[in-house]
C-alpha cells in the first residue's frame, strides 16, 4: 500500500506540474489548457510509475519460456485509447475553433486507471481518479473565473 500511495503522490505532483503549464496556456487563451495539461502529465506519469511497478513486481511471474513481452498489451492498449481521444477533437470549419482536447486526454487518463486497476493497483486507480475530477470539475471553475475563451487556429499560426 505504501508504495502505491508513493506513486499516487508522484502522479498529483505530476498534474500540479502539468498545471502550471497550463495555466500559462489559459492565460494566452490557447485551446489546450491548464486540465489538458494537468491530465497529460499526471496520465504520463501514472503510465510510467505502474509500468516500473509492473516490471519490478509482476512481470518476473509472467514471463514465459517464448520470450513473450507483457507490457505489449499495455502498449497497445494505450495505443488504441489515443486513437480514440483523437477521435473526439473537432476543428470546427467556420470559426476554426478547437474542441475536445480534455476530453481527449481524460480518454486516455482513463485508460491509465483501467491499466492500473487490472494490475491491481487499485490505490492509484482510485486515487488517479478522485484526483482526474478534481482537474476536471474544480479547475472548469478556475477556467471560468479567468474569462478563458477560445483560441483561434489562424492567428497562432500568424
Amino acid at each position: 500500500m505504501h508504495e502505491q500511495l508513493d506513486i499516487l503522490v508522484k502522479v498529483a505532483y505530476a498534474a500540479l506540474l502539468g498545471g502550471i503549464i497550463g495555466f500559462e496556456r489559459e492565460v494566452a487563451h490557447k485551446p489546450a489548457g491548464m486540465r489538458t495539461h494537468m491530465l497529460v502529465a499526471s496520465l504520463s506519469a501514472m503510465i510510467v510509475l505502474v509500468g516500473e511497478y509492473f516490471i519490478a513486481h509482476i512481470s518476473a511471474d509472467m514471463v514465459r519460456p517464448t520470450g513473450a513481452d507483457p507490457t505489449r498489451i499495455i502498449h497497445a492498449v494505450i495505443t488504441g485509447i489515443s486513437i480514440l481521444g483523437a477521435g473526439t477533437i473537432i476543428r470546427g470549419l467556420q470559426s476554426d475553433k478547437v474542441e475536445g482536447l480534455t476530453t481527449a486526454a481524460s480518454i486516455l487518463y482513463s485508460g491509465s486507471v483501467g491499466i492500473a486497476v487490472a494490475l491491481k493497483l487499485y490505490y492509484i486507480a482510485g486515487g488517479a481518479t478522485i484526483l482526474a475530477l478534481i482537474i476536471l470539475v474544480f479547475f472548469r471553475m478556475i477556467e471560468r473565473f479567468i474569462g478563458r475563451k477560445p483560441a483561434n487556429i489562424r492567428q497562432e499560426f500568424k
